[in-house]
């Protein structure tokens, strides 16, 4: 291999792919992608892979989601079949208290051209009839939707290679310099040299970022994923804390723990996600379930995507992120434009690293 590049990607998940594929067909040459293990050994492929929206507050970041979701059906016109669905998204209450605040959810999100229905509950059993009668209500918006993560990183992998990008698997970066004119990788496999450089190490983006002195403010938080035998069509909808896949499966999941990097499966959250399966579902307390998994989001400390140039350093990028699926396709154009053309065409300044200092 070369050591000398244009743009180095430090970082292999959905979001280093995304900008590599996304850079590549803009026909920047020179790219290389460093990655310390395999794409999809971390995050991307540890995930139920919900494109979802209309719960994300707030409202301008609702609009930022919307944005990306509606670039997947041209995204899998240029790279492939990913497995995209837009099924619709709810998200179930059970008080009428909830009610309350699903409605100004919906006011404020249709600010931004967000369309949320607040339904009653026999709304929301005549959609989806296997939800429990319990059930008081639900918001639900037509643009969420899921998609295959495993496909996605694989067909954003495969525009790349075929428009030039190298790769470096099993490549831990142990140091970063920043020198006149370019910085200096160095890597377990070698040390390389790039006019830019781009930091998508997802959860390890504060130890990344230490090498050249820039706080990316990421904290790891597990997710625990329970998946049932093949089961016959339930789910007409991507439910906010559920999904039915093509081949029948069920992922249920939705915990947020404090664990550092320990991606352990543990009895007392498993137990809790049945039971709360079980709740919504009531067919799903018959069902087996046969694995489980725990991935680890990259949450930044306010939740927010932190995207762009790193002040003060020029031509250092970072984009670290929770909800990388959702966001691929849009943080992979706004990267491209902000590398390529010195702008965006969708301002980002709210997702500055700036905004920690």
């Amino acid at each position: 291999m070369r050591s000398e590049y244009e743009t180095i990607i430090v970082g292999g998940g959905v979001i280093g792919n995304s900008i590599a594929c996304h850079l590549a067909e803009k026909r920047q040459e020179g790219i290389l992608l460093i990655e310390q293990k395999y794409p999809l050994t971390g995050t991307s492929g540890s995930t139920q892979a919900w494109v979802w929206v209309h719960t994300k507050t707030p409202a301008y970041y609702g609009e930022f989601s919307m944005y990306s979701s509606e670039l997947y059906p041209y995204l899998e016109r240029r790279i492939g079949d990913v497995e995209f669905h837009r099924t619709g998204g709810l998200a179930p209450f059970f008080s009428e208290a909830e009610r309350e605040r699903a409605k100004r959810l919906a006011e404020s999100q249709a600010e931004v051209g967000i369309e949320i229905q607040v339904l009653t509950r026999d709304e929301v059993l005549a959609m989806e009839p296997a939800l429990s009668p319990e059930v008081a209500g639900a918001t639900f918006s037509r643009i969420d939707g899921n998609v295959n993560p495993l496909r996605l990183v694989e067909m954003y992998m495969r525009t790349a290679k075929k428009h030039g990008v190298e790769y470096l698997y099993y490549n831990r970066v142990t140091n970063l310099e920043k020198r006149q004119g370019s910085f200096v990788v160095q890597s377990k496999k070698g040390r390389f040299t790039a006019k830019n450089l781009i930091l998508c190490a997802g959860v390890w983006s504060r130890e990344v970022g230490k090498m050249l002195g820039v706080n990316i403010p990421i904290d790891p938080v597990r997710g625990q994923i329970l998946i049932t035998e093949p089961l016959a069509p339930l789910l007409n909808h991507t439910i906010s804390s559920m999904r039915q896949t093509l081949n029948g499966e069920v992922l249920i999941g939705y915990s947020h723990e404090r664990a550092g990097f320990d991606r352990s499966s543990t009895l007392d959250i498993m137990q809790n996600t049945a039971s709360m399966a079980a709740r919504y579902v009531p067919a799903l307390a018959r069902a087996h379930v046969v694995r489980c998994f725990s991935g680890i989001r990259a949450m930044p400390e306010d939740e927010l995507p932190i995207l762009g140039k790193v002040p003060g350093v020029e031509h250092l990028y970072v984009a670290a992120m929770h909800s990388g699926i959702t966001l691929s396709p849009l943080v992979g154009t706004l990267m491209t434009e902000l590398i390529t053309e010195g702008d965006t065409s969708i301002p980002i300044d709210r997702y500055s690293i700036a905004r920690f200092a």
